[in-house]
């Protein structure tokens, strides 16, 4: 009896020495989780809260392009010439730039981008070089557009052709081209590019584009064609009255002058303050030998547009 009286006892010891090994085992485990935890919520925080790449891309993904500019910004603060995150700032300015309504800020946000683009180019991987060499191409076009002066065309051309011969492909691509030649006159160019563009998307604006250029080059009849379609099916009222401007100006030149004398009062009734308008009137006028009335629309014509260059010439030839 005793003998099985020390047995059982042994047997309480042990496992009472056991729930209390358990015990302790599931209290540590239960430390290590719990600090665990709380170092991965506090890294995650930094990382999700702070100037990282994951959080940069968090940001891009859903076009938060300030977050993206902001982050990337501070990383260049350390490493100016990290190359993902200059292409990320290049991209996060351009878009940037382009939704801003001052122009000062607009072009200074242009200048970062294609700043930042350029950096990144000289270090970018093949696959990523195309794309870059795209939003370049872009940014130029932007930069030129806001410029005083047609400066930068022929570089938005010159990264827009890189990006299209290493195989990057934008529907953009052949529209911007033919704004860029055109603003460089180089005419032909410009039509191949914008008839390249109506396979892709036709619009309105193309088909004014393509008017003008033919017009520059002589090819009035040609125009005339693409003229003919914006009057049949164009909605938006400003490239209607532009359509009619190129128009009467063409009759002008070849001096049917009823006829374009239609057209300027077609405009004209629709805005009383185009200025190209009362000036295609005084030519009219004057053709007709009726000077004072000349006089009387190019007048008009420097009030609504006080350096209007061909009205100014004319007053000129009158004093």
């Amino acid at each position: 009896m005793k003998l099985k009286a020390l047995q059982t006892r042994e047997i309480v010891k042990r496992k009472s020495q056991f729930l209390k090994k358990l015990a302790i085992f599931a209290c540590l485990a239960a430390l290590v989780s719990a600090g665990i935890f709380f170092a991965w919520r506090l890294i995650d925080s930094k990382i999700n809260n702070g100037n990282s790449f994951i959080n940069l891309k968090s940001k891009w993904k859903v076009y938060d392009y300030q977050g993206v500019y902001d982050i990337s910004s501070a990383i260049l603060y350390k490493s100016p010439f990290n190359t993902k995150a200059r292409t990320y700032n290049g991209y996060a300015s351009f878009f940037l730039a382009v939704s801003q309504s001052d122009v000062v800020q607009s072009l200074s946000y242009i200048d970062e981008s294609i700043n930042s683009l350029r950096i990144a180019l000289q270090g970018a991987r093949f696959g990523a070089v195309a794309q870059i060499e795209y939003m370049l191409g872009k940014a130029y076009f932007y930069k030129d557009l806001h410029s005083s002066y047609y400066y930068y065309a022929d570089l938005a051309i010159d990264y827009l052709l890189k990006a299209k011969k290493h195989g990057y492909k934008a529907d953009d691509i052949p529209e911007l081209l033919g704004l860029s030649y055109a603003s460089l006159g180089m005419t032909m160019e410009s039509i191949s590019a914008f008839t390249e563009a109506l396979l892709v998307r036709e619009s309105d604006i193309l088909l004014l584009s393509i008017a003008e250029q033919y017009h520059n080059v002589g090819q009035d009849n040609a125009a005339e064609q693409y003229l003919f379609r914006i009057s049949q099916e164009c909605k938006d009222e400003q490239i209607i009255l532009k359509s009619h401007l190129l128009m009467g100006n063409m009759y002008l030149e070849r001096e049917q002058f009823d006829d374009a004398e239609k057209e300027f009062n077609f405009i004209l009734e629709k805005n009383e303050n185009s200025a190209d308008a009362y000036y295609g009137l005084g030519v009219i006028y004057e053709s007709r030998g009726e000077a004072a009335k000349a006089r009387a629309e190019w007048r008009k014509a420097l009030r609504i547009q006080n350096n209007h260059p061909l009205a100014l010439k004319k007053m000129s030839e009158y004093k």
